[in-house]
């Protein structure tokens, strides 16, 4: 592939929850590790975030959910990358996600979920290692 520069991810929350205090905290963390970071701010539509992710050539999105919406917020957006060739870019996310609800999730394709008390490191670390992979490998 030989993609080369910083990774590139879209911060994003979708639908109708409004704290964002959680993403904001994500999205520096990965920008201070060297990331180019997209937030894309509150209340954003899965189509508006696979949007941006195109544009914006996104290695990942970064989604947090906190609304109880996880199964159908992540599931559209995934579809959408798909229906817009697009599956490449990796989702992952966190949030207030039940442990029932993780494996079906990752069976529809979220790459890997954060739930409360993840740290910022842990998380910095997953993204360095999962997004893109290194050139032939």
């Amino acid at each position: 592939m030989g993609v080369t520069g910083p990774i590139r991810v879209v911060v994003a929350k979708p639908g109708l929850d409004g704290h964002d205090r959680g993403a904001k905290v994500i999205a520096r963390a990965l920008r201070d590790a060297g990331m180019e970071v997209i937030y894309t701010g509150l209340h954003q539509t899965p189509e508006q975030i696979v949007d941006t992710a195109i544009q914006e050539d996104a290695d990942a999105i970064g989604m947090s959910i906190l609304s109880g919406a996880h199964n159908t917020l992540f599931v559209k957006v995934i579809d959408l990358l798909r229906e817009r060739d697009a599956a490449d870019i990796k989702v992952f996310g966190g949030g207030i996600i039940p442990e029932e609800d993780i494996a079906p999730l990752k069976a529809k394709g979220v790459a890997e979920l954060f739930t409360p008390g993840a740290t910022t490191t842990e998380i910095v670390e997953w993204v360095r290692a999962n997004v893109r992979q290194p050139a032939g490998a």
